[in-house]
């Protein structure tokens, strides 16, 4: 079900991360008019492309979501649902509090001081998938972090299904995080809306949250106008094991990465190919026991694969993780403790094999927005961090001025910018 490859694995990683290249894309063009129009023309244009794209917007008078219908979605929900919600919310507020990032200052020379600022971003707009699918997880790992962080005022759009209702679920979770300025809208017109304001809605200082492509491509084409967390792409998980590792937990999860989209992507890690053997057949008794199918085959088939390496060799399967920079690493290996050091390039690492990357989909606490397609290079998963700035807070003396004012003159003389160095002589 899946190639097995021993050698040639760079060339391997390469075509994988192939797929989830946003360059020259045929849509980027049609999200470009979209965007551009809607920056000119506000609502008529976003009905224009809700109608269009989403649902008949003659069906509700406005975008936005009364309050009463968010209650209503909440009362429709069941206890034990609001209870798994609450107690996903607690974690998750538990694990980002202790990620914050704070303001500081310290003095220089004799009498001044150096430090930074740091403050939350005022409004914010969060982008949760939907129409055919729910996904409430969405709601927890993008507010969460904001409202920790400080933010004012946050937006949460959500495409709706051909009726425009978006999903009880989802509504419930802003019920429980108090969140009341939510609108029916999604794909690349709700991206647009978000960034630029129509006469309904103000716009926002960043969006956050994952999406489809014209969404990603649409963040694409707003970065800059505002601030964007990333651009999301397909979902993976890679899988470091040892001739020992539980194949079925580790087919299993492979499975449920491969579910997501047939552009996902799952590869095993292994010095043994009898593990490869054992997973293969565990892959294909649990396939035909799972819906999706024709988009788990897809994914499985033209995205993921089995690499084999010398048996022992930790620093070749480090090597390899770190080429591919997964978003999501599981390691199911015995001598994990010289392993982990190893790892540079990983979204989210998952130690041991009840250590379910599942887990941190839903309840655990770490953020399940994460770096795909091999960013996990040089970007982190979503966090506290995405949702403040800082400024540089400078406070020099008139005592200690001369001690760095000589040398800011000189080094502004070596640049060839004598205005500069008369902004720091005329003060000596």
């Amino acid at each position: 079900m899946i190639p097995v490859i021993s050698s040639d694995f760079e060339v391997a990683i390469k075509n994988i991360h192939k797929r989830t290249s946003y360059q020259n894309r045929p849509e980027a063009d049609l999200v470009r008019s979209i965007v551009n129009d809607i920056a000119q023309t506000g609502n008529q244009a976003v009905l224009k492309y809700v109608s269009q794209f989403e649902y008949p917007t003659h069906l509700f008078s406005k975008l936005r979501i009364d309050p009463v219908e968010v209650d209503l979605a909440h009362g429709r929900m069941t206890p034990e649902f609001i209870h798994i919600i609450r107690q996903a919310i607690t974690n998750i507020r538990a694990y980002h509090e202790k990620t914050g990032l704070q303001s500081w200052s310290q003095p220089i020379y004799t009498q001044s001081t150096l430090g930074m600022k740091v403050v939350p971003i005022r409004r914010v707009g969060v982008y949760v998938p939907g129409g055919s699918a729910a996904y409430p997880s969405s709601v927890l790992m993008n507010v969460v972090p904001a409202q920790v962080a400080g933010v004012e005022e946050i937006v949460l759009v959500s495409p709706s299904n051909a009726q425009g209702h978006i999903n009880d679920a989802v509504l419930a979770c802003c019920k429980e995080l108090g969140i009341t300025e939510i609108y029916r809208m999604g794909g690349a017109q709700a991206v647009a809306a978000l960034a630029y304001g129509t006469e309904d809605l103000d716009p926002v200082d960043k969006i956050v949250g994952p999406g489809n492509l014209w969404v990603t491509l649409a963040k694409k084409e707003v970065f800059g106008v505002v601030g964007i967390d990333k651009l999301a792409g397909p979902s993976d998980v890679c899988i470091v094991a040892d001739h020992v590792a539980n194949s079925d937990y580790i087919a299993a999860d492979m499975l449920a990465q491969a579910e997501h989209d047939a552009l996902a992507s799952a590869i095993l890690i292994t010095d043994s190919m009898e593990t490869v053997m054992r997973v293969t057949q565990s892959l294909e008794r649990q396939f035909n026991k799972l819906p999706r199918q024709s988009i788990m085959r897809e994914a499985l088939t033209h995205n993921s694969a089995a690499f084999v390496v010398k048996r022992d060799d930790l620093d070749e399967m480090a090597r390899l993780v770190n080429l591919i920079a997964p978003e999501h690493l599981e390691i199911m290996h015995d001598n994990y403790r010289d392993l982990v050091p190893k790892i540079r390039n990983a979204g989210a690492i998952f130690v041991g094999e009840y250590s379910a990357e599942v887990l941190g989909d839903y309840m655990l606490g770490p953020n399940h927005v994460l770096p795909t397609g091999g960013t996990a290079r040089f970007s982190s998963p979503l966090s506290v961090f995405d949702f403040v700035k800082t400024s540089s807070l400078i406070s020099l003396n008139r005592v200690d001025y001369p001690a760095i004012g000589n040398d800011t003159a000189a080094f502004a003389d070596l640049e060839g910018l004598p205005a500069h160095a008369n902004a720091a002589r005329v003060r000596l």
